[in-house]
């Protein structure tokens, strides 16, 4: 045999034990996805993004062909105006090796929000979508079937087979016969959006926190260190103000020669808008912009920083 056939074989094999390696996390969880699919009145929206979206895609195909109402959608167009195709009664089985794909994660509070059912296909229990999820199904492999280690393959084959008995299990469940294929057709796409908290994404290390006597020229420089734009006042641990690199040139025209005899207190503004730890990025996003700040002051049930959340932080 040649080289390539070597390779080949190889391949074969190295795919072949990782859907074996599934099958001892096949139980609970399983059934619990077959229960939430069975329970659904809507349809079944299978989501993920590249390699993953691929094989969510033939998933969906698969469920609408043998009895199951199925949509493929592309979490990068959701908010596009395609979110209106889901419904409070559907059932979204979401797709992403990671578990943390960011486009897929921004799709998930608009979900929880909304009460839809969330069945995860990860290869990470710990991640973000698994623990989100109503049933997480384990699609983890020890290793790729690639040569480089790099490219999907044995992790894209155990996420199809697992596509593949969830339908069959459909099948049986449904007691679907030959003669309906003719009346089922696949289709789909859509999609878009995220689930984090403040405190996942926030600044924490080497805060620009200052005093309030702090004078203007030691401000400019904690502010220019902490690069954020911004520095927040604190007297005796508890917030009192915030200065921005915007109050600063307004000061600075305004004072000119006088501005180095000011204090951080005599242009600060005070009672700054601040968060919880436990605020969802999507909610941070919408303080943003309506306020129309590029930061915001993440503080505890006293009053104290605990960090920052700029606007570059929230695109996740």
């Amino acid at each position: 045999m040649s080289k390539w056939t070597d390779v080949a074989i190889q391949c074969l094999k190295d795919e072949a034990e990782a859907l074996l390696g599934l099958i001892p996390h096949i139980g609970a969880n399983f059934d619990k996805a077959i229960e939430i699919i069975l329970a659904c009145k809507g349809k079944v929206i299978v989501t993920g993004v590249g390699k993953s979206g691929q094989i969510g895609a033939k998933i969906a195909a698969t469920f609408s062909s043998t009895g199951t109402p199925s949509f493929f959608v592309n979490p990068l167009d959701v908010f596009h105006g395609d979110l209106g195709v889901i419904t409070p009664e559907d059932v979204v089985i979401a797709i992403s090796n990671s578990g943390q794909t960011d486009e897929l994660l921004r799709f998930v509070p608009y979900l929880i929000r909304h009460h839809i059912p969330i069945i995860a296909i990860t290869g990470n229990e710990q991640s973000l979508l698994a623990q989100n999820s109503q049933a997480h199904l384990s699609a983890a492999v020890s290793h790729e079937a690639c040569p480089l280690g790099l490219a999907p393959t044995s992790s894209t084959t155990a996420t199809l087979a697992l596509g593949d008995a969830l339908a069959c299990a459909l099948i049986e469940a449904r007691a679907f016969k030959e003669a309906d294929f003719a009346q089922f057709h696949p289709g789909g796409s859509l999609g878009r959006r995220l689930l984090t908290k403040a405190e996942d994404v926030m600044h924490r290390e080497r805060l620009p926190i200052i005093a309030p006597d702090t004078p203007l020229a030691e401000t400019l420089i904690h502010m220019s260190e902490g690069r954020l734009g911004l520095c927040v006042i604190v007297d005796k641990q508890k917030i009192v103000g915030i200065i921005t690199d915007g109050d600063l040139r307004r000061a600075l025209q305004a004072n000119h020669d006088a501005f180095f005899t000011l204090t951080a207190a005599d242009i600060m503004s005070k009672n700054p808008k601040t968060i919880s730890p436990e605020t969802r990025i999507a909610e941070v996003e919408q303080v943003l912009n309506t306020n129309k700040i590029h930061a915001v002051i993440v503080a505890s049930a006293d009053n104290e920083v605990l960090g920052i959340v700029d606007s570059f932080s929230t695109l996740l």
